[in-house]
């Protein structure tokens, strides 16, 4: 039983070990690499299910070891409790001993102090031996160190230490560190974003299902997400004549915990919901067009088209599912189905080279909409997932889509009659916009844990713990300086101390400057102790 308890208390010391706490942050670091490599099934699953086509020999392996989950996986949740079990065991013992030192008085003179670093003697006194303990201790508190008087009779003694600052540093730095594993975690656990394209005229109420891409937390039952609605009223941007954005605002219009209004969202002046922030991302044009099939049946979309560069070039796809209701025709496909779908690209200015299929500048001077037709099986009724913004290529090559015709070209308001007697018109565009609504809890933590962790650092680099020691005996004054940290500055500040020990005045405070902020104390404005 005591071998065992022997084993498990070197266990705990080892674990406990500021080294440990290091080798185990760099493991934590190397461990995320992979999840910043390799798609992610929380983030993005249709990338996993892409590249587990596209390596048919390797993805099987990587799904085993949870490189696809690595933030959830077994092996980074366990090098993450560790880590934070040995910050939190080697960062408590370091604290109560810190508190311990911070209230305790300086310790006791040394016997020899000749055996310092720093030494001298030969400093005369008044003859009164109490007053000159008292005029010593002056000297370091207007120094602003902790210091304390003791002795009586024919010797007493003056201790004082300062430079507390260094290790309170260091606690507060890793101290923030645990708050930003606590902040992270509890993001994590507890927290979820959602991303959605709204076009303007388009809501979205928080619901999984109304968002185009939902990653919830480990803890997060979507099912029982807070209550708001928001929609995009219209929104707004403007352009330098080189192209460069100057401005993107959006008008929101929200409804959350029974109160509603408007107001404006910028890229960096989010619309709060209550728990979570909405967050403007992305924008871009949604082209909007009305297509009358060949039984004389009209319907009218704004597809968002997603921009391809900086001068908002857009490609997206028009599609018409419910085309040609009751039609069969087996020159578009063996199904006989008379879907329609366009795809092609829009410019909001033609350049000079219409062939050149890019934008000449963000903004609608001369906005072109470049078409091409498909019409057949589009393949929606299969149960399989596909993207919108794409025509599905699968359905191209069994035969079942077909390409129509010649590409088409229309500027805004103009029409186009397609071969099967089937129109399309160009009616205008409408904008769009990519939110993101998150809710993270732990977020303020991981800021305030940010700040602290910073000054911590700064603490820790300018603190220099040292003491200074003086005896007074009837035969002189006696002094002595160690310092508990490398501090290049102390033999300079010593030798000030001594200087002005020796003319008997009173410090002004500016003989010596130490290097590296050698001003900080460990209880600033503690009183002294005196002792007799």
């Amino acid at each position: 039983m005591s071998r065992a308890w022997g084993v498990l208390r070197n266990g705990w010391r080892q674990l406990t070990s500021m080294r440990t706490a290091l080798v185990l942050l760099f493991l934590l670091a190397v461990a995320a690499i992979p999840g910043s490599v390799l798609p992610q099934n929380r983030i993005s699953p249709e990338k996993v299910a892409e590249y587990a086509r596209n390596n048919p020999t390797s993805a099987p392996w990587f799904d085993r070891l949870q490189l696809f989950d690595v933030y959830t996986s077994v092996w980074f949740s366990a090098i993450y409790l560790l880590l934070f079990v040995s910050l939190v065991g080697c960062l408590v013992p370091r604290f109560r001993d810190h508190v311990v030192a911070l209230i305790r008085v300086p310790p006791n003179v040394p016997k020899r102090l000749e055996r310092l670093p720093e030494h001298a003697d030969g400093i005369d006194h008044d003859g009164d031996l109490a007053a000159t303990a008292q005029r010593l201790h002056g000297l370091l508190r207007k120094r602003r160190f902790r210091a304390v008087v003791r002795g009586s009779g024919d010797e007493y003694t003056v201790s004082a230490e300062k430079g507390h600052l260094k290790e309170t540093g260091n606690l507060l730095f890793h101290f923030s560190l645990l708050a930003l594993l606590i902040g992270m975690a509890a993001g994590g656990l507890y927290g979820w974003h959602g991303n959605r394209i709204l076009v303007r005229g388009d809501g979205l109420c928080n619901s999984l299902q109304q968002y185009d891409e939902f990653v919830p937390g480990n803890r997060v039952d979507g099912e029982r997400l807070p209550k708001f609605c928001m929609s995009l009223v219209d929104f707004k941007a403007s352009y330098l004549d080189s192209g460069q954005p100057k401005s993107y605002r959006a008008r929101m219009a929200y409804e959350v915990d029974g109160r509603s209004g408007e107001r404006s969202v910028a890229v960096n002046n989010p619309l709060r919901l209550g728990p979570a922030t909405a967050y403007l991302l992305a924008s871009g044009y949604a082209p909007e067009v009305r297509y009358t099939d060949r039984t004389g049946r009209s319907q009218t979309i704004a597809a968002p088209f997603l921009t391809t560069d900086l001068t908002m070039t857009s490609q997206g796809v028009l599609a018409f599912p419910d085309a040609n209701i009751g039609v069969v025709d087996k020159t578009y496909g063996p199904t006989g189905k008379v879907q329609v779908a366009f795809d092609g690209v829009y410019l909001p200015t033609v350049p000079d080279d219409v062939h050149a299929a890019k934008s000449a500048h963000p903004d609608e001077r001369d906005p072109r909409l470049m078409l091409r037709v498909y019409m057949g099986d589009l393949g929606l009724d299969a149960g399989t997932p596909q993207s919108v913004y794409t025509i599905n290529q699968a359905q191209l090559g069994n035969g079942l889509l077909r390409q129509v015709g010649g590409p088409i070209a229309l500027r805004k308001g103009e029409s186009a009659t397609l071969p099967d007697g089937s129109k399309i018109e160009f009616l205008a565009t409408r904008p769009w916009i990519a939110v993101s609504v998150r809710h993270d809890p732990g977020e303020e933590l991981v800021l305030g844990g940010a700040v602290l962790l910073v000054v911590g650092l700064l603490g820790s680099l300018a603190g220099r713990r040292r003491r200074i020691f003086f005896r007074v005996t009837p035969g002189g004054v006696e002094a002595g300086g160690l310092p508990r940290t490398d501090y290049a500055g102390f033999t300079a500040e010593f030798e000030a101390i001594v200087r002005e020990a020796r003319e008997g005045a009173e410090p002004d405070g500016e003989l010596v400057r130490p290097a590296s902020g050698g001003h900080d104390s460990g209880v600033p404005g503690g009183d002294a102790v005196l002792r007799g």
